[in-house]
């Protein structure tokens, strides 16, 4: 049984790549329900911006939640790195997948993630004890 248990569990031991996994699996679980939203109400893609900034500071905060709990200690360190590179990610991708160019939104989505990342660091410090 050990050696199955084995196989089927997947640990990442660094603290930022684990947040990073755990903040794109909430990403894409908000891009879900927000998908379900548009298309269940009158609601038009432009009215998502808000939406789309709040699930991205959500996935950021349980990533940093994440990466802070594995760290064990200077949550708010590896948080806002957290942060920082989920939304470096998210700038790359947009800029590849979208063809986007750099702008303010950009700009205030990388200062939402980095803060958030940091308050769930902390928070996952505090979890670990």
């Amino acid at each position: 049984m050990e050696p199955i248990r084995r196989v089927f569990s997947l640990r990442i031991n660094n603290p930022i790549l684990s947040g990073l996994l755990y903040s794109f699996m909430w990403m894409f679980l908000g891009a879900f329900v927000l998908s379900l939203l548009l298309w269940a109400s009158d609601l038009s893609e432009d009215d998502l911006s808000l939406y789309t900034v709040i699930v991205h500071a959500v996935a950021a905060l349980f990533g940093g939640v994440v990466s802070g709990k594995r760290a064990g200690n200077r949550g708010w360190y590896y948080g806002c790195l957290t942060g920082l590179l989920y939304g470096i990610m998210l700038i790359i991708i947009g800029f590849l997948a979208l063809d986007s160019s750099l702008s303010w939104g950009n700009l205030i989505l990388m200062a939402t993630v980095f803060v958030s990342g940091s308050i769930g660091g902390m928070f996952g410090v505090n979890l670990h004890k």
